[in-house]
């Protein structure tokens, strides 16, 4: 039961936008604060908040270089999660386009 107590509390932070958001801007280099909050067009606040929480998470991890802290994804997980999820989505979207805009064909409108 503690897994999937585990599972549930990691999908939960999967669940806000703004830090999927900021995954995916790491996806493919490590960002500073000050990137991310450019990229996204958030303040560092708002950035600095998020990456703590993904951090507490173990899903970003983080490397002093001088005075600049550098974010990244923690592992391959993290990625392979993001990445399943697009094509979820992206499958999920066929299918809706095939089905004529119904999601499912056992729905009832």
């Amino acid at each position: 039961m503690e897994q999937v107590s585990a599972l549930s509390e990691l999908f939960k932070i999967f669940g806000d936008s703004t830090r999927i958001r900021i995954l995916c801007a790491m996806l493919d280099t490590e960002r500073c604060v000050n990137d991310i909050a450019g990229l996204l067009r958030m303040s560092q606040s708002s950035v600095s908040h998020q990456l703590r929480i993904l951090k507490t998470s173990k899903l970003v991890k983080s490397r002093r270089e001088g005075k600049s802290i550098f974010y990244s994804l923690d592992d391959e997980h993290v990625r392979a999660i993001l990445n399943m999820g697009m094509e979820h989505i992206m499958e999920r979207g066929e299918e809706t386009l095939q089905n004529g805009g119904k999601d499912d064909k056992n729905l009832q409108d």
